[in-house]
């Protein structure tokens, strides 16, 4: 079993009412920019065991009959055709598929809002899709001067010409499908509204990470610093804070540095900010539900890792420059890990050298390594994968689970009717094969009902993936490292 650092009914229950306090701060009426992920944070929960990635959304059940949502893309990432790294879809497919996932838990979607609008002619087909969809969008526009200009932002000509919203919840939740999206503008030209129309509005951010009340340089934290390598993103102890009260608190730059700004523009609206600093604007409690913090570092440093291992096969399927290996490299530094700390990656790498082919190993969550070589009938992953069931479910190993005569059909198929070079069945086709077996096998059906015990589990290959594997993983919840390698010397590679 995987041990737990985090109580997750303890933070449903201090979110709530830690939200619920902010809304009463102002007019009843509340503002929530997320940051990350509201559905399926798993970096959360890899980093914070214990943690379950759909935490957010509970917690925002528990108060679901004052909530409205709004979901912002930018015009812009719509005509660039921005893609979402994680599902391989587009920023205005995830909208809809954001639509769809708040409607089915019965979250109310009341608006999508498209900021940056300049007539571009894909957010027109976008906005007419929205529109024969029954769905109500606000367009807000480019602001000359923004976020410097305060004067001109909080005027007629700023934040006057977007669209306002009359939202009729307690608490909006402003989420969009990535960074980048204006959610703060959005909140901010809601404000600007609601206050010309004398609601007295307030504006709250929920960012899980950095958390604010655990060191600079806790592992948790780094690990944030690890997963945004790629933005730039830099934890920092928040100077408005120890100033205003003498206490060390963490943030990140970019909200660190647009805080005087954002001052301003709330000195502007409100007549006086509410705030003195960046972290009196977050209600994140997770800090205070950490229950193991050895737990919590340990897994921590094992998401550097994955992390600085991820970075590097970006490097080579994509050609990145190494700043953000570079960058997690000193991350491990600070940490006090090394890629050695990872103990499926030698015992994959090792199998691989004594075979001369691909190999991988699988660290079992009691810390057993369990290896896979590459055979004539399975890749490397697949044999890793049927060799850990066999472990957890008890099964000799000299048993096999799928018989040859199943194999060999579909490696055939595969060959003579489907056009490939590899027999070798991927990960999916074997536990196809798998479950056919479990037909007429009892092993295989045994094997079968161990597949839950994978979650959490580490695996790392001496060569990168394909993606049909990687999903595979992704789906039975184990956290996949590779070598930065291809099997072969080709120069094209399917992702």
């Amino acid at each position: 079993m995987n041990k737990i650092a985090f109580d997750n009914q303890r933070y449903i229950e201090l979110q709530s009412q830690m939200i619920q306090k902010r809304i009463q701060q102002f007019d009843n009426k509340l503002y929530l920019e997320f940051g990350g992920k509201l559905f399926d944070d798993f970096h959360a929960s890899r980093v914070l065991p214990g943690f379950e990635p759909d935490s957010k959304i509970k917690m925002l059940m528990s108060m679901k009959d004052k909530v409205e949502v709004l979901i912002v893309i930018s015009a812009n990432d719509i005509e660039k055709n921005k893609i979402r790294g994680d599902l391989g879809i587009t920023y205005d497919q995830d909208v809809l598929r954001l639509i769809d996932a708040f409607n089915t838990i019965g979250l109310f979607v009341s608006h999508v809002v498209i900021t940056q609008y300049a007539s571009q002619k894909s957010v027109d087909v976008f906005k007419e899709k929205l529109k024969n969809l029954g769905i109500k969008t606000a367009l807000h526009y480019p602001i000359e001067g923004y976020p410097v200009d305060v004067t001109n932002i909080v005027s007629d000509n700023g934040f006057g010409k977007n669209d306002y919203i009359e939202t009729t919840r307690e608490l909006v939740v402003i989420t969009a499908p990535g960074p980048g999206s204006g959610k703060m503008a959005t909140c901010l030209s809601q404000l600007y509204h609601d206050y010309k129309h004398g609601v007295k509005a307030g504006y709250a951010k929920f960012e899980t990470f950095p958390i604010w009340n655990l060191s600079l340089k806790h592992p948790v934290n780094l690990a944030y610093e690890a997963a945004t390598a790629d933005l730039n993103d830099v934890n920092m102890i928040d100077p408005f804070h120890l100033e205003a009260y003498n206490i060390q608190t963490v943030n990140y730059n970019r909200d660190v540095e647009v805080f005087p700004v954002l001052n301003a523009i709330f000195e502007r609206i409100q007549g006086k900010s509410p705030y003195k600093s960046p972290t009196d604007m977050g209600v994140n409690m997770a800090g205070y539900c950490i229950q193991d913090d050895d737990v919590a570092c340990a897994a921590s440093k094992n998401e550097i890792l994955r992390r600085y291992y991820e970075a590097l096969c970006n490097q080579r399927i994509e050609g990145k420059n190494s700043d953000e290996v570079n960058k997690i490299e000193m991350i491990m530094n600070q940490a006090g890990i090394t890629k050695n700390d990872r103990p499926c990656v030698a015992a994959a790498c090792k199998k691989a050298e004594i075979t001369g082919a691909p190999a991988a190993c699988i660290e079992l969550n009691d810390g057993t390594l369990v290896t896979g070589k590459t055979t004539p009938l399975l890749g490397a992953c697949s044999a890793a994968l049927l060799n850990a069931l066999k472990i957890l479910g008890n099964i000799n190993d000299d048993l096999p689970l799928i018989s040859p005569s199943v194999i060999e059909p579909i490696c055939r198929l595969k060959i003579d009717k489907l056009g490939n070079h590899n027999p070798r069945l991927h990960m999916d086709e074997t536990l196809i094969a798998l479950a056919i077996s479990a037909q007429n096998n009892p092993l295989a059906n045994h094997a079968v009902k161990q597949l839950e015990k994978l979650r959490g589990c580490e695996v790392h290959s001496s060569v990168i993936l394909n993606a049909e594997d990687r999903n595979i993983f992704k789906k039975l919840k184990m956290n996949l490292t590779c070598e930065p390698q291809y099997q072969t010397k080709k120069y094209f590679h399917k992702k």
